[in-house]
């Protein structure tokens, strides 16, 4: 094995973290007698040579050996080696991709290009791979199959012929998902591969085997689902959980049993390393070793021990997203998983419920209600699930609101969470709450800042709350007082800032204007930033602070004074004194700065109406968010629309995310003329199923919040409920 291996000049070539030297260590481990040094070699594999997906010089020197090693039975986990050629050979560049690519990319579209045919060409060895001893191996074998071989027709024939005579029904699953993988992949086989799919579905003896078929079906043939697609899935879940598990008793979760680990499985009394099941099979033993690849399968079977069928999971998430914008179907099949008496089924429809609204707008009163019915159960997991999905749903959680108050009474030891590498944070239970306006936040807030560190999220909390969090006016004025000016000055006073300023507790400004004398060097300016924002937020009752601001407003064209002029203006409305200030912060070289000044600008109103030709200017400027604030500005210094307008719906096609700020314009415009350019937008967004910011493999903590708030101002700007504008 590995002949030649010593001939490649290795320490030529490089991978992530440098010198390639040490990949021929990296193959030998991977065909080690040793499970831990198998493991330790295939992270090394994924995290250096195959880095995040890259292919370097070395990784296609190493697909030869990788060829070597999944074709000899001697070696063991070659099932981790198929997939790693799977993925090292499957990437595709289409022709958008090759149109994008610049001069720096060439070099690695190029090994894109030669790994997917080297591994190609080498492909037919999978067809033999199918029906080898090592279930791991078949396993992975049909994915490499459909993802790499040139010829889809054959992969589908074989898929076909070894689905009856499969002994296991995880690659019995396995082979299902690949020839949906063809069908995507070679869109004319597409209606070949449904029907065959439809089939299954119908008259496979396995309810898994059914609920797979079906979760191909919705990927690639969504047309060849039953009409009935929700009572038929539910049905096949129910037959899953009455079929016995290896055990013999039925496949029914329930809570952990005394004694055992979080994850389920018997706690150990010594520190060796325990073996679990392998996170691809579900069998064989690894040793749990201090690598990524090894921490993943501890967490994996973790995740599911005891689970009768742990792929159930996988096709429910894999069913809804083929399902995709039937939001009514997903939803109602949320809904009775949640009712399951199986927790682990639970825990699943309350993360995909997550996933679910954040993605796609919906009438979701029943579903979030359910959702809040966990947080009553004595599975930890479950109940922290919930509450996670809750905190980000803001007024969406308002069918959760009692069971959220009852879980925060029954659990104070959550209200706040520390953690080992930054500043305590409150616990999700109470941000759900608080994000609701909900009264009964307030107490575990109130104790939040009796602690020795405060929670770096309470201030946020607080404006949530608005005229509920009253009481906090004096703690948090207190607790402002008393921090000391050094240089951990703003992790200590912003959050109590934050609080202050939402709640415009003007008696504050003494403590505040200290912190804005005293801003030490460090982060000083962002500390400066918060307390003028304060001072601002307090309007006249901050009138002491007028000499100071009148201070920062003399070096015109920075930061400090814009927002020193802006709360000038808020606090003593002298706008002779803050005019050329905010004029000047139109020429920054800074587009945060010209942004900065626009928006104050825009707040003096009429009396700004010298800047008009300066904002009128930046309609052009490239970048958006400042043609955006200038447009805004214009108008409200102008009153006049026209311009302003034709500026924030272009911008509004250009990038999605300016749409809460540009309908919040339209909205204080007044009623938005029947037949315009800007009701069409604002129609057509409203009749949109999918949100606005809903992203591919990402998402942000208020994303559910900010477009429920672009549909409340869409419909405002629609009704007409702003102060009117002219032409």
């Amino acid at each position: 094995m590995f002949s030649g291996i010593d001939e490649v000049d290795w320490a030529s070539m490089e991978h992530a973290y440098g010198p390639a030297d040490d990949v021929p260590e990296l193959l030998r481990g991977l065909a080690s007698e040793d499970p831990a040094e198998r493991e330790a070699a295939l992270d090394g594999m994924y995290g250096a040579v195959h880095h995040q997906g890259d292919v370097y010089a070395c990784t296609l020197a190493c697909i030869p050996f990788l060829f070597e090693l999944v074709v000899d039975p001697g070696v063991q986990d070659r099932g981790g080696v198929v997939e790693l050629l799977t993925s090292i050979g499957g990437f595709d560049l289409d022709e958008d991709d090759e149109a994008e690519i610049d001069e720096d990319e060439i070099e690695g579209a190029a090994n894109y290009a030669m790994a997917a045919a080297a591994v190609t060409a080498g492909a037919g060895v999978f067809f033999e791979l199918i029906a080898d001893e090592d279930p791991g191996v078949r396993l992975a074998a049909p994915l490499a199959l459909a993802t790499l071989h040139r010829h889809p027709v054959r992969v589908l024939a074989l898929l076909r012929e070894r689905l009856p005579v499969e002994p296991d029904e995880e690659v019995r699953l396995a082979l299902v998902e690949a020839a949906g993988r063809v069908a995507l992949r070679h869109r004319p086989l597409a209606e070949r591969v449904g029907t065959w799919l439809g089939l299954l579905a119908s008259r496979a003896e396995s309810p898994g085997l059914r609920l797979a078929a079906l979760a191909q079906l919705a990927r690639c043939s969504p047309d060849g689902l039953p009409g009935d697609v929700v009572p038929v899935v539910s049905g096949l879940l129910r037959e899953m959980r009455a079929a016995p598990d290896e055990s013999g008793g039925p496949a029914e979760s329930a809570a952990p049993a005394a004694g055992a680990s979080p994850g389920g499985t018997a706690a150990r009394d010594d520190d060796e390393p325990e073996p679990v099941a392998s996170a691809e099979t579900g069998r064989g033993e690894h040793v749990v070793t201090p690598t990524l690849v090894g921490q993943l399968r501890s967490l994996s079977a973790q995740e599911n021990a005891g689970r009768g069928a742990p792929w159930a999971a996988d096709l429910l998430r894999t069913l809804h997203v083929g399902l995709d914008d039937r939001v009514g179907d997903r939803t109602a099949l949320l809904a009775d998983q949640l009712r399951s008496p199986d927790r682990r089924q639970r825990i699943d429809a309350v993360r995909m419920s997550g996933g679910l609204i954040r993605a796609w707008r919906g009438p979701y009163e029943e579903l979030v209600a359910l959702v809040g019915e966990q947080l009553s159960d004595p599975e930890p997991r479950l109940a922290e699930a919930a509450s996670h999905v809750l905190e980000e749903l803001f007024q969406l959680a308002a069918p959760a609101a009692d069971a959220l108050a009852a879980r925060l009474a029954a659990d104070p030891g959550g209200w706040v969470k520390t953690w080992a590498g930054g500043p305590p944070g409150l616990g999700s239970t109470v941000k759900a709450l608080a994000r609701l306006g909900d009264a009964r936040a307030v107490p575990a807030l109130a104790a939040a800042l009796e602690r020795e560190q405060v929670a770096h999220d309470v201030g946020f909390a607080v404006g949530h709350l608005g005229a509920a969090a009253r009481p906090l006016a004096g703690p948090l004025r207190r607790r402002l007082a008393d921090v000391e000016l050094d240089e951990n000055a703003y992790d200590r006073a912003s959050p109590l800032l934050a609080g202050l300023t939402a709640l415009r507790t003007g008696e504050a400004a003494p403590e505040v204007l200290r912190v804005l004398r005293g801003a030490p060097e460090y982060r000083g300016e962002w500390l400066r930033t918060a307390a003028l924002r304060a001072l601002g937020a307090f309007g006249p009752a901050a009138r002491e602070a007028v000499p100071e601001l009148r201070a920062l407003i003399r070096r015109p064209g920075t930061a400090s004074a814009t927002e020193a002029a802006e709360a000038l203006w808020a606090v003593s409305g002298d706008a002779d004194a803050v005019l050329p200030v905010l004029i000047e912060g139109l020429r920054s070289d800074q587009v945060h700065d010209r942004r900065a000044a626009a928006v104050a600008l825009g707040a003096l109103g009429p009396r700004a109406a010298v800047a008009a030709p300066r904002l009128r200017g930046l309609l052009a400027h490239e970048e958006v968010w400042l043609r955006v604030d200038a447009a805004i500005a214009l108008w409200e210094v102008s009153g006049r629309s026209r311009e302003s307008v034709a500026a924030l719906l272009t911008a509004w096609e250009q990038n999605r995310h300016v749409r809460v700020r540009v309908a919040e314009c339209l909205a204080r415009m007044g009623p938005v003329p029947e037949g315009s350019a800007a009701a069409h937008v604002l129609r057509s967004e409203l009749a949109s199923v999918r949100r606005h910011n809903a992203m591919d493999g990402g998402y942000g903590s208020h994303d559910i919040h900010e477009d429920e708030k672009l549909l409340a101002l869409c419909r405002q700007a629609l009704r007409g409920t702003g102060k009117g504008s002219t032409p």
